[in-house]
């Protein structure tokens, strides 16, 4: 138990979700842990500090009903507290630090795998060349839909690329006569 005070009191609670990226329900469970752990702190102590003989003789003296300070005081003598089992507890402790890693692991690997699409897409947008000195094989090879789309129009005897020119009437008017 004392191990577990000391690692306890030593662990900087407030840059340790920071620290590990964590977010969520896992840090929310964190804070509640924390919080559980500092009022059982805080009550070991105040307990602690309260006194723990009972002085029956000054009792004995004061009242005039000794016989019930003789028999608080065999009650208080044959007192055994109650032992709890903390197995289930502790348990119950790991077993929510293993989802707390598995849920910490799985959040890992999104991110990590974000990251990766993060710096391909940063890398394509570096790597770019102005959008001028393209060529249509350039297109034709980054949007093969485009080269399909345009030889099957030619096939079926459509040069012209529907509603064109439709918004160059609209522009300019017809300049077919010319």
């Amino acid at each position: 138990m004392a191990v577990g005070r000391s690692a306890s009191l030593k662990l900087n609670w407030a840059s340790l979700s920071s620290q590990l990226g964590l977010k969520g329900s896992t840090a929310n469970a964190l804070v509640a842990f924390k919080k559980r752990n500092d009022d059982a702190r805080r009550r070991v102590q105040q307990l602690s500090e309260h006194p723990q003989t009972v002085d029956f003789s000054h009792y004995r003296s004061v009242l005039k009903n000794t016989a019930v300070v003789q028999e608080i005081e065999n009650h208080f003598k044959t007192f055994k507290p109650a032992t709890y089992d903390v197995d289930r507890q502790i348990k119950a402790i790991e077993a929510f630090e293993l989802q707390a890693v598995k849920s910490a692991e799985e959040t890992k690997g999104v991110v990590d795998k974000e990251l990766v699409d993060l710096d391909k897409t940063l890398r394509n947008i570096e790597e770019a060349r102005p959008f001028e000195d393209l060529t249509v094989d350039d297109v034709a090879s980054a949007r093969p839909d485009i080269d399909q789309r345009t030889e099957q129009l030619v096939s079926k005897g459509r040069w012209a690329v529907p509603g064109y020119k439709a918004s160059l009437i609209e522009k300019f008017g017809d300049l077919s006569v010319l």
